[in-house]
């Protein structure tokens, strides 16, 4: 069992991530008009590297209170600082976080292709290919 557990490696995590990352850049632009709203994100290289540092560690919970492993901090949030600051108290720049959005979903769509190709790795290897 620990074998399938290895399978995905980190793409697993980084696919959680980017999930997340998708979400936060959406909401950015969802409130792109909701005055003081400030635009979020998260810093994926930061949270990847803790990551594959904690992926070398066993970690378990010993208290339902522990968090998760895989759960995101709150300071792992950035705060962005706008270049045209809204008269309203609102960060966010819609063209900026359409570009990251489109990047971003780009990312995703790789790893899920690296993913569906290890799964179609297995499958073959299943069917004695």
């Amino acid at each position: 069992m620990e074998v399938l557990n290895e399978i995905f490696g980190v793409h697993e995590k980084a696919m959680v991530l980017r999930q997340r990352r998708l979400a936060l850049l959406g909401q950015n632009i969802a409130n792109a008009d909701t005055p003081h709203y400030q635009a979020k994100d998260l810093d994926f290289q930061k949270v990847m590297k803790q990551t594959s540092d904690q992926l070398n560690v066993n970690l378990s919970k010993t208290q339902s209170s522990h968090l998760d492993s895989g759960h995101i901090r709150g300071g792992d949030l950035i705060y962005r600082t706008p270049l045209n600051p809204a008269a309203d108290g609102n960060t966010v720049e819609v063209h900026y976080e359409q570009q990251e959005f489109g990047k971003e979903s780009s990312r995703y769509m790789a790893t899920l292709q690296f993913i569906e190709g290890r799964i179609g790795s297995i499958r073959r290897a299943l069917r004695g290919e």
